[in-house]
């Protein structure tokens, strides 16, 4: 099916003239600088091609645009902030889709502090929402790199993760209601705010990670939380990985399960992060293999001990030979210095050259083992690879990046993607994980996806893309 689809011919003008007419001449992009910024993913791996970009200012727009899209059958790739890393939001090179960007879609509805809820849309920036949230004295949880940038519709389209996954969840689980355009033009209006609703079936759970490929995402109710009080941040030393696992148990045990982070960064990560980031220096007086950033937050509005708490416990742990080293910071900024060395972590390794990379999954208590394998089996197909992982070692999520050798020929060690894939991959599967944890297929991992899911389950996903897209015009070639 995605082969034929990618085999279609661009729009005929007639269709892409009824759009106009639909949003207006400003809402339609066409010029090739105009167009450019909208064709290319975040890691440049493809670049695509579209007869129009197509900015809708209201939801009545994007599903006339849709009416007119079904009636012609002409494909369309929803956008938000273009910042995913597999592809999904990129439209083909045969140029038959056309792209429909949300970024005009970006007021706040409401906000309902007793009910700890905000309605934004699509296009809403998710550093924007987080600042609107704590201007109602609120705290909406979800943080990522890209957070100044990338827009809440792409984020539950993906059902992004991020920093905060261990105590509040991915976007899935922050999410209480949604408005979605369909594939045929009408609108589902499922904005509830209710903590509880056992009417059927959670409609709104199929469009949540589904990648724009059964309707788009035009608005949210998110759920609120108290905002934190009290934000305590240190970054360790580890023994190993193993000890990362039982730091990460003990530290939930002694402030009673208040982590609200719980990061892995290998020493090569942090080492291309200080090599590649201007402004970062290490906060410890040596290199060690491993590192930990860890915060613990609290929502009191009084001092409970949570600094005394965490610097007991990893004063346990030294003595036990788990930690190595340790700072606690003793300021925002210190803080903010600390987070600055993960939250660079892409950027530095983007700097440094080509990498094949893995966002995968397993159990969290199997996250040494399978680091172990997995790094083991790499450098038996290329010696000279440099292993750079890092990420949410609090909820299992790994980024197993591989990087190019020093000195390598960058174009021949990509074209090795495959064969990465299928060594980190089995790996994965065997340790009982997921070859995506949070930045989704698109296009990157359609072929894994296919090769990794059960028949069964492909089976599944492609009735449901059937009955609610029975065209296929809702972003073609993405996922299945």
């Amino acid at each position: 099916m995605a082969t034929a689809i990618r085999n279609r011919a661009s729009p005929d003008p007639s269709t892409l003239e009824r759009i106009r007419r639909a949003v207006g001449d400003k809402a339609c992009l066409v010029g090739a600088d105009e167009i450019e910024p909208y064709l290319t993913d975040w890691r440049g791996l493809w670049h695509g091609r579209t007869s129009m970009v197509v900015r809708p200012g209201t939801v009545a727009e994007v599903a006339e645009v849709m009416r007119i899209a079904a009636e012609t059958g002409t494909p369309v790739v929803p956008q938000g902030g273009n910042t995913g890393m597999c592809g999904g939001a990129t439209p083909y090179e045969d140029g038959a889709a056309i792209v429909l960007s949300l970024g005009r879609l970006n007021r706040v509805r409401a906000i309902d502090p007793l009910n700890y809820t905000i309605t934004v849309e699509a296009g809403c920036v998710l550093a924007d929402i987080q600042r609107r949230a704590a201007d109602a004295d609120r705290f909406f949880p979800l943080s990522l790199g890209a957070e100044g940038s990338c827009q809440i519709g792409g984020n539950l389209s993906t059902n992004a993760g991020g920093t905060a996954v261990l105590r509040y969840g991915n976007a899935r689980e922050l999410v209480l209601g949604l408005e979605v355009v369909l594939p045929d033009g009408s609108i589902w209006d499922g904005l509830r705010s209710l903590r509880k609703d056992n009417t059927g079936f959670d409609l709104k759970q199929l469009f949540v990670g589904a990648e724009g490929t059964l309707g788009i995402i035009t608005a949210a109710v998110l759920k609120l939380f108290p905002k934190p009080r009290d934000r305590r941040t240190a970054f360790v030393a580890l023994r190993d990985v193993e000890a990362a696992i039982e730091l990460l148990a003990r530290t939930r045990a002694a402030t009673g399960d208040q982590v609200t982070t719980f990061e892995l960064v290998s020493w090569p990560v942090l080492e291309l992060v200080l090599k590649h980031i201007p402004g970062t220096v290490n906060p410890l007086s040596r290199r060690y293999g491993h590192y930990a950033l860890v915060e613990i937050t609290s929502t009191a509005d009084h001092d409970i001990g949570l600094g005394d708490a965490l610097e007991e416990m990893l004063g346990q742990a030294a003595e036990d030979g788990l930690v190595l080293d340790a700072t606690i910071a003793q300021s925002e900024a210190q803080s903010a210095a600390f987070w600055k060395l993960r939250e660079t972590a892409a950027e530095a390794q983007k700097a440094e050259g080509a990498s094949i990379k893995h966002d995968v999954s397993v159990p969290v208590a199997r996250v040494p083992a399978f680091m172990q394998e997995a790094h083991a089996r790499v450098l038996k197909l290329e010696p000279k690879a440099r292993l750079v992982a890092f990420g949410h070692v609090g909820d299992g999520n790994i980024h197993f990046n591989v990087a190019e050798p020093v000195g390598g020929d960058a174009k021949a060690f990509l074209a090795r993607w495959a064969e990465f894939n299928r060594v980190v991959h089995d790996c994965v599967v065997e340790f009982g994980g997921s070859i995506s944890a949070e930045h989704g297929i698109g296009r990157l991992k359609r072929e894994e996806l296919q090769h990794y899911k059960s028949a069964t389950e492909l089976d599944l996903m492609r009735r449901i893309k059937a009955a609610l897209d029975p065209k296929g015009i809702m972003n073609p070639g993405k996922v299945l």
